[in-house]
């Protein structure tokens, strides 16, 4: 297990992000060697000794230096007394590590008391003046919206990451996408940086460009990125499109990965009769994962299951998940312990000459089940809501999966509410108080006989504890052509005045979040065949109650962020609607946008919810949940 400080879904620790950056991984190790067999005192006056011993377990600290007046003589943790740093002359340590990147003021501050005892810092893992176009402190966070993308360019595979200039909107004057590539052995193939210098300009990166950029060999493997100049957060995301390539029918797409490693990681399906599943284990950081380090356990069971091969620093490993836990099939759900190894991972399932790529969700180690939600106040109308498509039952048959995403729940009191597109309920469906090992998937497409939607929402009638993260697995498949895709996603109180702790979420400000700014991609052209973007919006509502039919515009941007056009819609509380930008816009004006254009979704009057992909017009299609800001 790495011993590290990361995130969570309200913000984190960007201390992990600087020093876990692969061009400071190569610094560390420089620091590494020149400390090397050296007995070091640490002066770490911020608290950043367990991020960095846990990336770096070969610099440990044999003395803790304090300036802590009361810290003096207790306990350091290792055996010993914390010193005054005053006293640091004195120790018996034939180095000092001061944990700062800012070298000239500790050996400034330092200097004094250290005597003839060499003093190191982390300045020496400052990343370069390029990387930070604004004045502001090294550790603020916009200084590190990164992030890691699955990439892969094989014969019959490319991979397309795309997004926008988001930044824009909260003064960044330009933006500079600095990328690694590395391979399968975590070998860097490619460096190179991507100047966005339009506001709200679209952003595409096509694994076939680049390979054919740099002359590469076939590649399947994970990029880095780093957004330089970015404003108003960190987070770093974008959609990513995985073709199937010389008559591959496959067609999936899959949201951004979230920038930090998680103890534990959840709604991976277990593989049916007639599937594998293969687990993408990438490696995110300098280090080798040790063997056994990580696990795979059917969900709610303590049988654990061993990843006995090591993984090596930004190594890339399919994992046959069927292979290394025969006995288990679909519906059962499994639990990856990951020990911190790794950022969010995908799988891919392949079937009947078809894949699918999706991604694991993030386990909550934070979160306790509360008794507050069982008595929520009448102002929050059903509180937690976590909404999904029901596409038209003619053509897809659709599942859903309810899943435990937080180590301490070992129920799931929850229940179906079933609406159509105009925002009529059509009935409610009690599924009990699931165990935490619930093996089972329910027919959506058997509960509603035209196209609408469904919602999770927790029923304690049969008693059972809740956490206020309900999560589910939703898989779709197109009757006549066979073709799949999946999603997961969690619930939030959705359309309510009245506030509950930090919900309803906003994406820019405090709650309650009443607004709606989403990103839909348009299609593109794949070797010869016209891909159309599409997205499923649903206007989820806790209460119902005093909420008007939605007032969304649509505004159409070209790759260069120019608006090209604008249409409104309307959707009905508790409704949805199927948005298809080729039925609402000239055809001429979607040539105009070009391939990285996009629609940006707009409601200044409700929080909509969204699932997106593309269409082949034959019935092959991708489906995940959109990504707003």
């Amino acid at each position: 297990m790495l011993d590290i400080k990361t995130f969570g879904p309200q913000g984190g620790n960007v201390l992990y992000k600087a020093l876990s950056h692969p061009l400071i991984v190569e610094e560390m190790k420089t620091l590494e060697a020149a400390l090397k067999g050296k007995r070091v005192a640490f002066y770490d006056p911020d608290n950043y000794a367990p991020t960095l011993c846990g990336l770096y377990p070969a610099i440990q600290p044999a003395l803790i230096l304090t300036h802590d007046s009361e810290q003096v003589g207790q306990a350091d943790g290792l055996g010993g007394q914390k010193c005054a740093i005053v006293h640091a002359a004195n120790c018996d340590v034939d180095a000092i590590l001061a944990l700062s990147f800012e070298d000239a003021k500790m050996h400034s501050r330092l200097g004094a008391f250290i005597g003839a005892i060499p003093l190191y810092t982390l300045g020496i893992a400052r990343l370069p003046d390029m990387f930070f176009p604004y004045k502001r402190p090294y550790l603020d966070k916009c200084n590190f919206a990164t992030n890691f993308a699955f990439f892969r360019e094989t014969e019959h595979f490319s991979t397309r990451l795309v997004t926008a200039n988001y930044w824009s909107n909260y003064g960044a004057e330009s933006l500079r996408y600095w990328l690694r590539l590395y391979d399968e052995q975590g070998l860097i193939l490619a460096e190179w940086h991507h100047d966005v210098e339009n506001p709200a300009a679209g952003v595409v990166i096509d694994s076939q460009e680049v390979r054919e950029r740099f002359n590469l060999p076939h590649f399947t493997g994970q990029l880095f990125i780093h957004v330089i100049g970015a404003k108003g957060h960190d987070v770093v995301k974008y959609a990513l499109d995985s073709f199937g390539r010389k008559g591959d029918p496959s067609l999936s797409v899959t949201h951004d990965a979230n920038a930090w490693p998680s103890m534990r990681f959840a709604t991976l399906p277990a593989p049916d009769d007639d599937e594998a599943v293969y687990l993408w284990l990438q490696n995110s950081h300098g280090t080798t994962i040790p063997s056994g380090a990580i696990t795979l356990n059917p969900m709610g069971e303590d049988e654990h299951y061993p990843i006995t091969q090591p993984i090596g620093p930004y190594e890339t490993v399919a994992l046959d998940v069927g292979a290394l836990l025969p006995k288990w099939r679909w519906p059962a759900q499994l639990e990856l312990r990951s020990g911190q190894h790794l950022v969010r991972p995908r799988y891919e399932i392949v079937q009947r000459g078809r894949t699918r790529i999706a991604h694991m969700n993030v386990e909550r180690a934070n979160l306790q089940p509360d008794p507050a939600l069982r008595t929520m106040s009448p102002l929050l109308g059903r509180g937690f809501v976590l909404p999904f498509p029901i596409p038209n039952p003619a053509l897809y048959e659709s599942f859903v999966q309810p899943n435990p995403m937080s180590e301490a729940l070992t129920h799931m009191p929850l229940r179906l509410d079933v609406f159509d597109e105009a925002g009529q309920e059509c009935g409610q469906h009690f599924l009990g108080n699931l165990p935490r090992n619930y093996q089972g998937a329910i027919a959506l497409h058997e509960l509603l006989q035209k196209p609408g939607h469904a919602e999770l929402v927790y029923d304690f009638r049969d008693g059972g504890e809740a956490d206020g993260w309900p999560h589910a697995l939703m898989r779709y498949r197109h009757r006549k052509t066979d073709h799949a895709a999946e999603t997961s996603f969690g619930g939030h109180i959705f359309n309510t005045m009245m506030t509950w702790r930090n919900e309803p979420q906003s994406y820019a400000g405090p709650p309650p979040g009443l607004t709606t700014r989403l990103f839909l991609k348009l299609g593109q052209i794949l070797d010869g065949t016209v891909l159309r973007s599409f997205c499923y919006l649903i206007y989820p509502t806790s209460l119902r109650e005093g909420r008007a039919p939605s007032q969304t515009r649509l505004h159409l941007h070209a790759a260069d962020g120019a608006e090209l056009a604008q249409a409104d819609i309307t959707i009905q509380p508790s409704g949805s609607y199927l948005l298809q930008p080729h039925k609402l816009f000239d055809a001429s004006l979607l040539d105009q946008a070009g391939e990285g254009g996009y629609v940006l979704i707009r409601d200044l009057t409700c929080r909509l919810f969204g699932y997106h992909g593309l269409e082949n017009g034959a019935g092959g299609f991708s489906l995940d949940h959109m990504f707003g800001f």
